[in-house]
């Protein structure tokens, strides 16, 4: 008995119990090197503009339920010292993407709209608000005005 509670221990110390794996340290990566169908992001980024593109009413305000909420979404221009991209901020997120604000977007991904790239953060990631860093935002390098074209290769071989 005494052995088991010791090793219990042991596997708690290193982050991982039983056959679930550690927390991995988060890998910070810069907007200039985003690319196209891309996932898994965590970016420090200062919101330089905040847009409101849709602003619903629910279609049934008696029915209760997820239903029954506003739907807010509004592009935002976030950058760092490397570029900037055009944010999709959803519902909640949208109070959080105030223009000035520092965030620490976790786990976003590349969406295409329209050939070009556009951040996002769906339910598995996560947005906060940070300290204020002191870069200066590089607006010069838009990567949201790249357009991409999906050209299929057929191998002749």
């Amino acid at each position: 008995m005494a052995t088991k509670s010791t090793s219990t221990t042991t596997q708690q110390q290193d982050g991982a119990v039983g056959n679930k794996p550690g927390l991995r340290k988060p890998v910070f990566v810069k907007v200039d090197a985003l690319k196209p169908g891309t996932n898994g992001h965590t970016l420090i980024v200062k919101v330089v503009t905040a847009n409101t593109v849709l602003n619903k009413k629910p279609r049934n305000p008696t029915f209760r339920g997820s239903q029954n909420q506003n739907t807010k979404i509004a592009e935002c221009l976030v950058g760092d010292e490397t570029g900037v991209i055009l944010f999709t901020a959803r519902n909640d997120q949208v109070e959080l993407m105030k223009p000035g604000n520092t965030v620490i977007l976790r786990n976003a991904k590349i969406d295409m709209f329209k050939g070009s790239m556009r951040l996002a953060v769906d339910k598995w990631g996560r947005i906060e608000v940070a300290e204020p860093e002191n870069f200066v935002v590089k607006e010069d390098n838009n990567l949201s005005l790249v357009e991409y074209e999906l050209v299929n290769v057929v191998d002749e071989s």
